[in-house]
């Protein structure tokens, strides 16, 4: 399976040389530009083992949506401040949320356009330097103002350099601010097509993660009015994530509004999760362990397809699947021991949750969050103390289960993750005075 897809890859990248070459002797470029190119792919290739979470594919879409738009405008004797330079790696910051592929993206697409050009190495050191200045205003941003505000400056950027790498430019005002209206265009156009590259490329911006934390989202307003003891336990869920993914320099935005997300599969049964049941007898007094087991993680794979059902982005559906990792449902494990007869045998793999375990920083953290917060909302003195025991002893054991084997988290970040949630949990839970009746 491995060398299968190691061979898949290497074809990719072959298809991938065979094309750049080709499209450089059609379009009669210096074969200096595809060796430039192909050093950039290996480099990818060998620096990001993670590669494939952002796809060589798409980074090469992307570059060629620029590669021909300028080719266009330069063989049509337009002017080179025609050329919406800075949208590529405006976009490539805002879906990979990687500035170091951005930096890449925008070398390659300011030496392609300059050698097209005719060579001219000014107009590659304006463009890249405009581009490398538009990626780090936009990288983080939540906000459509400040797309906006990232291209007026980009432009502001270029007319400014513009009389410096060439004076003949001195003197024609009308010029200057049209280089100004491009960056202010690039930003325009970044916003129009920001959503379609989203859905292209299975991704997730800040942008629309705000929009996803809207709790008027048809299925936030549902888990208020069928399960809100639930929406309750993914709020806190939420805030525990996104404190501990800044302290661990993951992205806390994400970790929050997947943590939203991750019990919708309990919209189904809401009354068989402890949180939403308000009688004081359990639904699963009348079920069998092995019933109230399948109930219980049946939630993970409703509500996946639940998610796809509303057209939830892939990288919020791995929250839900992945928040339970491949755990064991503990209580209805040992439920099922204690009513164990003499010829029966009961697989602890039987209860386990089907996985997958947690493959990134924020997913992890959800897992760890989840559980925590559970376990210190059942207790019944949370004092600091009770709280700090609960939270280590829980981490702990979930390291110890190996749930935390497929991710990046260090020990040192378990660390800080658990002072997070001790500090945040202890001003949630903590013990209140009892105020004296008036008599």
């Amino acid at each position: 399976m491995i060398k299968q897809i190691v061979n898949k890859s290497r074809i990719k990248v072959f298809l991938l040389v065979i094309f750049i070459f080709l499209t450089s002797y059609i379009l009669q470029l210096n074969l200096v530009i595809p060796l430039f190119l192909l050093s950039l792919v290996i480099y990818l290739r060998l620096k990001d083992a993670n590669l494939k979470k952002y796809s060589l594919l798409n980074l090469t879409f992307l570059f060629v949506i620029i590669f021909v738009t300028s080719y266009f405008i330069i063989r049509q004797g337009w002017p080179v401040f025609y050329i919406p330079f800075c949208v590529i790696p405006m976009l490539t910051t805002l879906l990979f949320n990687q500035l170091e592929l951005s930096l890449l993206i925008t070398l390659a697409s300011s030496v392609s356009v300059a050698s097209i050009a005719g060579n001219n190495l000014y107009l590659g050191i304006l463009f890249f330097i405009s581009g490398v200045f538009s990626s780090i205003l936009v990288f983080g941003g939540r906000r459509r103002m400040e797309i906006i505000r990232a291209g007026f400056i980009a432009g502001l950027l270029q007319a400014a350099i513009l009389p410096i790498i060439d004076r003949s430019w001195i003197g024609l005002p009308m010029r200057y601010l049209i280089f100004i209206i491009n960056g202010m265009v690039s930003s325009i156009i970044v916003l129009g097509v920001l959503p379609v590259f989203e859905y292209l490329f299975k991704a997730v911006t800040n942008i629309s993660l705000l929009e996803l934390a809207d709790f008027h989202h048809p299925l936030l307003e549902r888990m208020i009015l069928e399960a809100p003891g639930t929406y309750h336990h993914s709020l806190v869920v939420g805030n525990l994530s996104e404190a501990a993914c800044g302290a661990v320099g993951a992205n806390a935005l994400l970790a929050r509004v997947g943590a939203y997300y991750h019990d919708i599969g309990k919209l189904q049964k809401p009354d068989y999760f402890s949180e939403n049941q308000i009688m004081k007898e359990s639904r699963h007094d009348s079920l069998s362990p092995a019933m109230s087991k399948l109930v219980i993680m049946n939630h993970v794979k409703e509500g996946a397809e639940l998610a796809k059902k509303y057209k939830l982005n892939p990288r919020l559906i791995d929250f839900i699947l992945q928040h339970h990792g491949n755990s064991l449902v503990y209580y209805f494990y040992r439920r099922a021991l204690e009513s164990l007869e003499e010829d029966q045998e009961i697989k602890e793999e039987g209860f386990r949750y089907p996985g997958p375990k947690p493959n990134a920083k924020e997913t992890a953290v959800v897992l760890l969050a989840d559980s925590v917060e559970a376990a210190t909302r059942a207790l019944h003195d949370p004092a600091p103390k009770k709280v700090e025991e609960v939270v280590h002893k829980i981490i702990n054991n979930k390291f110890i289960d190996g749930q935390l084997d497929e991710c990046e988290l260090t020990l040192k970040d378990l660390e800080k993750i658990s002072a997070v949630f001790i500090r945040i949990l202890s001003g949630i839970y903590h013990n209140r005075i009892t105020y004296p009746e008036k008599k």
